[in-house]
């Protein structure tokens, strides 16, 4: 097949790799180059870097839906537009224009997250399996009949960032199988329920805030949800702390929620709505990431003190 391939982060490379090795990729849209690191300098997206690597024409358009770029797409005429992660809505002018449709990979088993943060979403809320599901695009976000599904087992330690990588290599031997199915007429065609549907929000900074109010159990998979962005923190003496590793305890105290209860060379724990923390690995505003221990080799943290 002809095809051109719509996609941004390093989520959507393994995917485009194996589309490379198996079809005839004539162009790749990626979103535009953005400045990057402390110097600001001008980063491509790594989906462009990939493309640039095998050649591959790459345009980078601010808005993919401007007249001129629909029309580009058109004279291209390819067979199936590959969606991944490509951060812009394909409007109905350009889901039109492939033979075999616009065909996306979206990181849930849908109807369950659609939206911008599956990954995450499915770690913040407890979720025991999640997956990657391909589906043809339609002029919702996230709504278009589901194709095939790739489910994975989320282990108990499971982060965000741990889970981004499982799922971004089943990107690519799930779509050589969607593209060979509908080549040959087979490909299943399942309609969403929208009732069994739910919505994963684009992940902000302020989402990271540690409520201690809350539950240990909540907070902790926010913290693994969170891992590696945007992180899950707190406030310790007036600068930012961010946990990065936690594990529940047990406790029924009644000291007040973000209560320091306990403490030794390794770690400390502290109380929650339900239950407590104790925290294994932090980052101190300012520092690297270490473990508790390093940490409180130079500084001081007393049974008592408030977090938050």
């Amino acid at each position: 097949m002809k095809v051109v391939f719509m996609g941004t982060p390093d989520f959507a490379v393994p995917t485009l790799e194996a589309l490379i090795g198996a079809h005839e990729v004539i162009g790749v849209y990626t979103q535009p180059d953005k400045p990057k690191g402390r110097g600001k300098a001008m980063a491509y997206p790594p989906v462009k870097e990939k493309a640039l690597e095998y050649q591959i024409p790459v345009y980078q358009p601010v808005k993919v839906r401007d007249p001129q770029v629909v029309e580009q797409i058109r004279k291209m005429n390819p067979d199936v537009i590959v969606v991944v992660a490509f951060g812009q809505i394909l409007p109905e002018s350009i889901l039109s224009i492939p033979s075999y449709g616009c065909i996306n990979v979206h990181a849930s088993l849908l109807p369950k997250y659609r939206g911008a943060a599956p990954i995450q979403w499915a770690v913040i809320d407890g979720e025991k399996e999640t997956g990657i599901t391909t589906m043809y695009m339609a002029k919702g976000l996230d709504t278009g009949d589901m194709i095939l599904k790739e489910k994975v087992t989320l282990d108990p330690k499971e982060t965000g960032e741990s889970l981004h990588d499982r799922l971004s290599v089943l990107g690519g031997p799930l779509i050589l199988e969607t593209l060979r199915q509908i080549e040959e007429g087979c490909a299943p065609r399942i309609p969403q329920k929208d009732e069994e549907s739910c919505y994963a929000s684009m992940l902000t900074k302020e989402l990271g805030c540690i409520d201690w109010t809350k539950d240990a159990v909540s907070i902790e998979r926010l913290i693994r949800g969170l891992n590696s962005w945007p992180s899950a923190y707190t406030v310790w003496k007036e600068k930012t702390l961010k946990i990065w590793d936690s594990d529940v305890v047990e406790y029924e105290g009644a000291e007040e929620a973000g209560t320091v209860i306990a403490k030794d060379k390794t770690s400390f724990t502290v109380k929650c709505g339900m239950n407590a923390l104790q925290l294994k690995e932090i980052q101190l505003q300012g520092k690297k990431r270490m473990s508790v221990s390093a940490f409180l080799v130079g500084n001081q943290v007393e049974i008592g003190m408030r977090l938050g």
